[in-house]
């Protein structure tokens, strides 16, 4: 088992992944997604819904939250490289989320991270404040959506795949380079330089702000310890 929570579970058997997703909708957008991208996706072997089973992709993940990632600057580089050519691809379909809704969505659940006494006043507060900058017009782009940095594979300095589109659409260009980097800041110069054009880097940490407080009571809630060394609460105390 690879993953397991109440919206979805991934097997490995052999070479191939299992995911298992009563939510269609969100299956139907992965598939589409691996297809329209232009950068290395695993291959879908069949779909007999709720299973989707796709092919591994070789290599080895870039790195983890919470560790160091042993990859090379140049793989970093090669990812950077990657997403550029995701962003400057055809919109895809599905449309992403208003900022008007973002915002509510995150006050509503800076207010509970508080009432429940999830994460101290100070630090939902301050973070809150940096999340601000990511609340801004901006041009929409062919979006991964949940780039974490598990979700793209290396062999050596190539990209051999990026894997779980189940959250892609139109979207922030800089979310995607935030989520890849969520955690390993000292990454962000290789990411940008193979990206290929100025980025605002403070949108960049709104973004690791803004993301950190929207997943921190979501992961408790399904099995996750985002208070692990280096992980979404260290990424909202570097704010401090």
């Amino acid at each position: 088992m690879v993953v397991a929570h109440s919206e979805r579970v991934t097997l490995r058997v052999g070479d191939v992944f299992l995911k298992v997703d009563a939510d269609q909708a969100r299956i139907d957008v992965e598939v589409e997604a691996m297809a329209l991208a232009p950068v290395p996706t695993p291959k879908v072997l069949w779909h007999e819904p709720p299973v989707l089973a796709i092919a591994a992709v070789p290599g080895t993940a870039l790195g983890r939250l919470g560790e160091p990632s042993t990859a090379s600057p140049a793989a970093w580089a090669a990812a950077g490289a990657a997403i550029r050519r995701l962003h400057d691809a055809p919109l895809p379909p599905r449309p992403g989320q208003g900022i008007d809704e973002l915002a509510a969505e995150l006050d509503g659940e800076c207010e509970r991270l508080v009432t429940n006494g999830v994460l101290p006043a100070d630090l939902v507060t301050r973070n809150r404040q940096v999340a601000e900058a990511a609340l801004r017009p901006w041009a929409p782009v062919f979006t991964h959506g949940d780039l974490q940095i598990a979700h793209v594979f290396v062999d050596g300095d190539e990209i051999t795949g990026i894997i779980d589109w189940s959250e892609a659409g139109q979207g922030d260009a800089l979310f995607d380079l935030a989520i890849l980097t969520l955690g390993h800041e000292e990454r962000l110069g290789d990411i940008v330089a193979g990206y290929g054009t100025d980025v605002d880097l403070d949108v960049i940490r709104a973004w690791w702000s803004l993301r950190s407080l929207l997943a921190v009571r979501w992961l408790v809630e399904h099995g996750f310890d985002p208070f692990a060394p280096g992980c979404e609460v260290d990424v909202l105390r570097s704010r401090l």
